[in-house]
């Protein structure tokens, strides 16, 4: 990634901006009570997110983000994960990436992870 503003992080629910480039949805689950036409996203990968089981597990506690996060970049390295994320840096080199989620908290969500992931690679 050739800059670090180059690459964002949006809750899905707010507004598409000219700045955000390629729009990418990154959680596993559509967000509730949202149409595909409002997202105006570039592509869904679901395959960058969280499994289901460590998802749930998760449930978004703070105190559990330090194993999660853990867990988490054991996922990432997993051949269909590491598709994904070089399909996200392709993104990310070619303009903007905005990767969206429908997370309420962001501080504490797979998406930081992701990011760093992502920052690591390049």
């Amino acid at each position: 990634m050739s800059a670090k503003d180059a690459l964002r992080v949006r809750r899905v629910y707010e507004s598409p901006e000219p700045a955000d480039g390629a729009r990418v949805l990154v959680d596993r689950l559509w967000p509730r009570g949202l149409s595909k036409e409002d997202a105006q996203l570039t592509e869904w990968c679901k395959d960058a997110a969280p499994s289901s089981e460590l998802r749930r597990w998760y449930r978004h506690e703070g105190e559990r983000f330090e194993v999660f996060a853990a867990r988490y970049r054991e996922e990432l390295a997993q051949e269909t994960a590491q598709r994904a994320l070089e399909r996200l840096r392709e993104y990310a080199e070619e303009g903007p990436l905005t990767l969206l989620t429908a997370t309420k908290d962001l501080s504490a969500s797979h998406v930081n992870v992701l990011t760093e992931v992502l920052q690591e690679g390049r």
